[in-house]
C-alpha cells in the first residue's frame, strides 16, 4: 500500500466497510466510496473491504485499498458468522492506523476490536440500527442476534459515532442509552453535485429516449417514481396503496429490486399485478440500473417519493433532489433533515409502532395522507418545477461532499482529544 505524502493533518484514517467498489448495493457503500475520494487530500486513507482483492486496472483496485474475501473455512455458515469472519482478518490490516472509522454492523466489530488491539479511537458512522430493523430475523434468522450483538459492543465501547441525522442521533441514544450522548455527532450524508446534476448532451437525450422506449414510460403524463431495496424499510407495500388513490392520470415507476426475502418479493409482486390490473402507467423495473439510465428514469418523472419507515437519512432523496425532483417522503428517522415541508416537497405525518419494526399506527391513514400529498404536487407542474428547483439549491448548499469532509475530520480530531 502506498502512503499519501499530501496530507494536512498527518493522520493515517482506515476505512472498514462491506461495500466498496465494485460491490456497491446501497446507500451506505455510495457514502464510503465518496468520503474515501474528499478525505484523501485530507488523511492518509486506506480501505479495508468485503469482496475479495480487487483485479488490478478494475474499480476499486486503488492504492491503500485492500479486499478481504470469505473465510473458506466457514463456507455454508452462517452469513452473520461469515461476516465475523471477514472482519477478524481486517484487524491486522489496520496496524498503524491514527483512527479507524467502521460503516455498518458488518464492519462495526472489526471496528471495535481494532480500537481495542492497538489502541487507538475507534469512530463508527450510524447508516442504520439493527433494533430500529427487527425484521432483519425473517432475512438472517439466528444471525439476526450476532448482528445485534456486534452492533451493541461497538456502539457502546465506540470513541465518537457519526449519526448521519438528528433522527438517527435520537435513535441511538434510544436503542443504547449506555451511549455517552457527547460522543454521538451528527454529520450527514453528502450527495454528488456533479454527477447527480440533470444532464442536457445529445447523447444523453439518446439514452432516455432508449430507457423511455424499453419501459415503456410516456412523459406526457404526469409522474411519480420510487427508488429502493424491497425490505420493510422502504415502505413500498404502503405506497403500493397509496398508488390505488392517485388519479388514473397518474404514472407511476417502480424502481425496486433486491428484495430481502422471497415472502416480501411474493407480496409486492401480487400487489403491483393487482394494480396493473386496475390501471395503466404502473412500470415496475427491477434490475438494478446503471447510474446515466437511473438519471433518465428520473429526468422523465416530475415527483420522487419516499415511503420508508424507517431511514437514517436517504440518499436516494439526495440524489433526485440534485435531479431537480421534489420529494414526498415520511416524515420520520432523517427524511426532514432532506426535506423543508412546504418548500422542497412534502412531509407525509406516519404515527408509528415503537416496537422497532416502524409500523404505521394507521396504515390506511397514512396511505390516504401520502396519496392526497402527492396528487396536489405531482398533478401541479408548476408547483412541482418549483420545488424541483428549490430542492436542487438545498442540496448544493447543505450536502456537498467537501463540507462534509470537513465535519469528518473534526469528529476525528475531537476523538482524538478526547480518549475513552
Amino acid at each position: 500500500m502506498t502512503e499519501d505524502t499530501n496530507t494536512s493533518d498527518g493522520l493515517r484514517v482506515d476505512l472498514l466497510t462491506k461495500e466498496y467498489p465494485p460491490f456497491i448495493y446501497g446507500g451506505a457503500g455510495v457514502h464510503v466510496n465518496e468520503l474515501a475520494k474528499v478525505l484523501r487530500p485530507l488523511a492518509d486513507v486506506r480501505v479495508h473491504a468485503f469482496g475479495g482483492p480487487r483485479e488490478p486496472g478494475t474499480e476499486g483496485a486503488d492504492a491503500g485499498v485492500t479486499g478481504y474475501p470469505e473465510v473458506a473455512e466457514l463456507e455454508g455458515a452462517n452469513a452473520a458468522l461469515r461476516t465475523f469472519g471477514v472482519d477478524l482478518e481486517m484487524v491486522p490490516g489496520v496496524e498503524g492506523a491514527d483512527i479507524v472509522h467502521s460503516h455498518t454492523w458488518y464492519a462495526n466489530l472489526a471496528g471495535h476490536l481494532a480500537g481495542l488491539l492497538y489502541g487507538i479511537p475507534h469512530v463508527l458512522s450510524a447508516h442504520s440500527l439493527e433494533p430500529m430493523r427487527p425484521w432483519k430475523a425473517e432475512q438472517l434468522g439466528g444471525g439476526y442476534a450476532l448482528s445485534s450483538w456486534a452492533e451493541r459492543q461497538a456502539y457502546e465501547g465506540a470513541s465518537a459515532i457519526i449519526a448521519v441525522s438528528n433522527g438517527m442521533r435520537a435513535d441511538i441514544l434510544k436503542s443504547y442509552p449506555n451511549v455517552d450522548p457527547e460522543r454521538v455527532k451528527v454529520v450527514h450524508n453528502g450527495i454528488d453535485l456533479a454527477g447527480w446534476a440533470r444532464p442536457d448532451d445529445a447523447e444523453f437525450e439518446a439514452l432516455a429516449a432508449d430507457v423511455r422506449a424499453r419501459y415503456g414510460i410516456d412523459t406526457s403524463r404526469p409522474t411519480v417514481v420510487f427508488v429502493g431495496r424491497i425490505t420493510r424499510q422502504k415502505g413500498l407495500p404502503h405506497l403500493l396503496r397509496a398508488v390505488e388513490k392517485l388519479p388514473e392520470q397518474v404514472q407511476v415507476i417502480l424502481c425496486a429490486g433486491a428484495p430481502d426475502t422471497p415472502e416480501i418479493k411474493a407480496e409486492v409482486d401480487t400487489a403491483v399485478a393487482a394494480l396493473q390490473g386496475q390501471r395503466t402507467g404502473v412500470i415496475m423495473i427491477e434490475e438494478m440500473l446503471p447510474h446515466r439510465e437511473l438519471q433518465a428514469v428520473l429526468a422523465a418523472s416530475d415527483v420522487f417519493v419516499c415511503p420508508s419507515v424507517y431511514e437514517p437519512l436517504g440518499i436516494v432523496n439526495l440524489e433526485a433532489m440534485a435531479m431537480g425532483l421534489p420529494v414526498v417522503g415520511s416524515a420520520t428517522g432523517g427524511i426532514p433533515d432532506v426535506i423543508v415541508d412546504g418548500e422542497t416537497g412534502y412531509l407525509v405525518p406516519i404515527e408509528q409502532l415503537q416496537d422497532g419494526t416502524g409500523t404505521p399506527i394507521h396504515p390506511e391513514q397514512f396511505a390516504t395522507d401520502l396519496a392526497d400529498r402527492l396528487t396536489e404536487l405531482v398533478m401541479d407542474a408548476d408547483k412541482a418545477q418549483q420545488m424541483g428547483a428549490a430542492a436542487r439549491k438545498r442540496v448544493e448548499e447543505h450536502f456537498s461532499w467537501t463540507a462534509i469532509a470537513d465535519r469528518t475530520m473534526e469528529v476525528y480530531r475531537w476523538a482524538l482529544a478526547n480518549p475513552r
